[in-house]
């Protein structure tokens, strides 16, 4: 069934069917509602709700609460705990997907069904086809930095994992890459090998090897992209070594790996020597990637919302190479694809797919509340609203996001701001701005994460003038003191002075520009803002951290702000602070 060997790809016969339902978005929500519903018309979450077997969109919406994962929990741990009753879907749950765990510090449960696999790819042959209009790529493979997380069982003996992971292990995945020429060039056992260090060394040196077949670079997000270049920045004279002598380097242990490299891996003095050639020539190792891929088209993968600040770095790595920007998803289910890849990763769009879910959207409104503070004064809120069809968004204004879908979810509040730009025919194309539930948030104070981005963009410039990077960054609100304040983490290429990091601390505080947060810091019921620094490899522990919950790195997404409940990431960034910094800014 879903192992059977697909068609041959035709883009434009994929482009058509795209145009197809998205011309009439509206009826094809209408439909997959019906779908989802008659399919589940039996399940006993549908049943309680008093449903009774319904499918049109007022009965659906009358009868069905708006939820989050809280409410979910417990209809999907009984899933988990082994229940093979109709509970959430009438079908049984075939797997349960793990999301990243990097928002709330743990790991949710996620249903996960053939259904969410086979939008997958729809989603993949979109995009590629899309893509492969404005840059075709020739024969040939990708350097993708993949890689599997752990793979357990439930105590009722569901399989257990990311959701990227159980993509990845899909006989279906593995067509579909075939099809759209983008199989790794890496053998399975890289990708499933059980240490990530180990597994990106070997991507690296299989890239190499293989370095006329590579036609792009990716990995799910760029962050993945970036550390593997960081990772070579150190690691390339060892790679050389081991083309040259043909040999794997010993810090490699895994047997299975060790096993599949000795299969591609032979003593090649020629192309080690041109390796280390083209790296001595680079400066500051500008343009690394077309230099040591000449057929490589573009780069590519997730590079919005919390990855916006690996761009530069990435572009710098990229050279002349154009960015592209994969599609918008989540651990919940797919959104939408980007089908104006020409478009830079600060622009882009997804064009929501009408026919994998039903969407509703809240929309979000920004209200001037007046509070008391000694003096009164005026905070940004948003105001919702009704939530509204998917043809029913106004271009320019903000929403979240509303799924349902064929895995269990219905009327599931995603947490995701997205702001509409237009449409495609008749569906939305929808910029992602933040995750809604990341604030910083201390009074009458409401920072969201794109907020922290810009402060952080803003002091980084001061920076950028002694030629020194950030090389990741997070936050936290210190309440341990009072009045309690923002503390702002970063990791840094190498050492400043003083002077300059007490500037980019003060930059900090006047870049939170909104009025709670002002008006706050002025009558000191929010403390001054702290700068911590912290010692290079701090983010690469807070990833090894979530790897060991479970997580993957092809999920993994730097957490922007640390909450309370936190411990283990607060407790790796607490003994990992070398200096500190506080604002004068208010005095």
């Amino acid at each position: 069934m879903l192992e059977k060997k697909m068609e041959e790809f035709d883009g434009t016969k994929v482009i058509q069917e795209f145009e197809a339902v998205t011309k009439e978005a509206g009826k094809v929500q209408i439909e997959t509602l019906r779908k989802i519903l008659e399919e589940n018309a039996g399940a006993e979450y549908l049943q309680k709700l008093g449903l009774d077997g319904r499918t049109d969109v007022e009965s659906f919406k009358s009868c069905v609460p708006l939820v989050t994962h809280k409410d979910l929990e417990p209809y999907i741990q009984r899933i988990a705990d082994g229940d093979k009753s109709a509970v959430l879907t009438g079908k049984p749950i075939t797997a349960i997907s793990l999301s990243s765990g990097t928002t709330q510090g743990k790991p949710k449960f996620v249903p996960f069904n053939e259904e969410l696999l086979r939008s997958t790819m729809q989603i993949y042959r979109t995009s590629f086809a899309f893509r492969n209009r404005d840059f075709p790529i020739g024969k040939g493979k990708a350097l993708q930095f993949i890689y599997s997380g752990r793979l357990f069982k439930t105590g009722g003996g569901l399989a257990a994992s990311t959701a990227t992971t159980s993509i990845f292990r899909s006989e279906l995945f593995k067509n579909t890459m075939k099809d759209i020429q983008s199989q790794c060039v890496s053998p399975e056992e890289v990708i499933f090998g059980p240490d990530f260090h180990q597994s990106l060394y070997c991507h690296l040196l299989c890239g190499l090897i293989y370095r006329e077949d590579v036609q792009f670079v990716s990995s799910t997000f760029a962050h993945s992209i970036v550390c593997a270049f960081r990772t070579f920045e150190l690691v390339w004279e060892e790679i050389c070594t081991d083309i040259r002598e043909g040999v794997l380097n010993s810090n490699v242990t895994t047997p299975s790996i060790r096993s599949a490299m000795s299969k591609i891996l032979k003593p090649n003095p020629e192309l080690a020597d041109s390796i280390y050639r083209k790296c001595s020539g680079l400066t500051n190792w500008y343009g690394l990637i077309p230099e040591l891929w000449p057929n490589a088209k573009y780069v590519y993968g997730i590079m919005t919302g919390s990855m916006l600040p690996y761009l530069k770095k990435l572009r710098h790595y990229a050279g002349s190479l154009p960015l592209l920007s994969s599609d918008y998803g989540s651990s919940e289910g797919w959104i939408g694809a980007n089908v104006n890849p020409t478009l830079p990763p600060e622009l882009v769009t997804y064009a929501v797919f009408p026919d994998i879910g039903y969407f509703e959207f809240i929309p979000l409104r920004e209200t001037f509340e007046e509070q008391q503070l000694e003096k009164t004064a005026s905070t940004v809120l948003y105001m919702e609203s009704e939530p509204v069809g998917l043809t029913e968004v106004k271009v320019g204004e903000e929403y979240e996001i509303i799924v349902t879908n064929f895995a269990g979810l219905y009327r599931y509040r995603l947490g995701d701001v997205v702001k509409v730009m237009g449409f495609h025919n008749s569906t939305p194309e929808l910029q992602f701005v933040c995750r809604r539930s990341l604030l910083l948030t201390i009074n009458i104070d409401k920072n969201t994460e794109k907020d922290l981005q810009l402060a952080v963009e803003a002091a980084m410039k001061l920076l950028a003038e002694e030629k020194i990077e950030v090389i990741d960054y997070t936050s936290h609100v210190d309440m341990t003191s009072d009045p309690g304040h923002y503390v702002i983490y970063w990791e840094l290429s190498e050492e400043a002075n003083d002077a300059v990091l007490s500037d980019c601390c003060n930059c900090l505080d006047r870049s939170f520009v909104d009025a709670g947060y002002v008006s706050s810091r002025k009558v000191k019921a929010i403390g001054a803002l702290e700068l911590r620094l912290i010692r290079r490899g701090t983010f690469q522990k807070i990833l090894d951290h979530y790897l060991g919950l479970g997580g993957a790195v092809g999920q993994f997404k730097t957490p922007r702000c640390i909450g309370a409940s936190n411990s283990g990431v607060l407790q790796i960034l607490s003994n990992s602070v070398v200096k500190s910094y506080f604002s004068t800014v208010f005095g």
